[in-house]
């Protein structure tokens, strides 16, 4: 009876460690800066596909800046994606757009990335997250992912973090004026034009 008595005591202190772990897992989040449409976007800097560094201040209010967050490179629906934006790049660029995708791969991976699928626009390195932070874009575990390289050959992509596929657009004025957080790979670049379109 004392060894029962003893072991549901355990169990009680282990379950009450473990919602204390959920509640703090959950007040984590509330904390996250939430990046709404009209507030100041923020400030951010990085590492490019080429391994230069790269600072939205230098970008900023000079055209408009689109920034999509994507989980990984060199996968299907991120794939989808960045050649959609690569195919309409002609299009939002006469609009006067600037595109920059971001995830939690390195610099290194972006450029496989870019010379697989024959990109034409700036990726960013978020390894550690920070930047997806900032907008508050979810993020999930990274990893060891094997794929290949623009010849063929096998490789693996080391990626820090995963983040969720968001979109944001920033005007000359560094203000935001779109948020998506469902975004449908293969129709995101269509829905900027759009967006662009309708505010010139």
């Amino acid at each position: 009876m004392r060894f029962l008595t003893t072991s549901i005591l355990t169990l009680s202190v282990a379950c009450l460690g473990l919602l204390a772990m959920v509640s703090l897992a959950a007040d984590d989040k509330t904390k996250m800066p939430e990046v709404k449409v009209g507030d100041p976007a923020p400030a951010f800097e990085s590492t490019d596909d080429q391994g230069n560094a790269w600072k939205s201040a230098d970008h900023v209010g000079k055209k408009i800046l689109v920034v999509y967050f994507y989980p990984a490179d060199l996968t299907g629906g991120c794939t989808k994606q960045a050649c959609s934006y690569r195919d309409d790049m002609s299009k939002l660029t006469e609009k006067g757009v600037e595109v920059v995708g971001i995830s939690g791969d390195s610099a290194k991976n972006h450029e496989v990335f870019k010379k697989v699928h024959k990109l034409n626009f700036t990726l960013l390195a978020d390894e550690d997250g920070s930047i997806a932070k900032k907008f508050g874009v979810m993020l999930h575990k990274g990893g060891d992912f094997p794929t290949k390289d623009a010849d063929g050959n096998p490789i693996v992509l080391k990626r820090g973090v995963t983040a969720e596929r968001w979109t944001f657009v920033i005007n000359k004025d560094g203000k935001v004026i779109f948020k998506n957080t469902k975004v449908n790979p293969t129709q995101d670049s269509k829905q900027i034009l759009e967006l662009v379109e309708k505010q010139s």
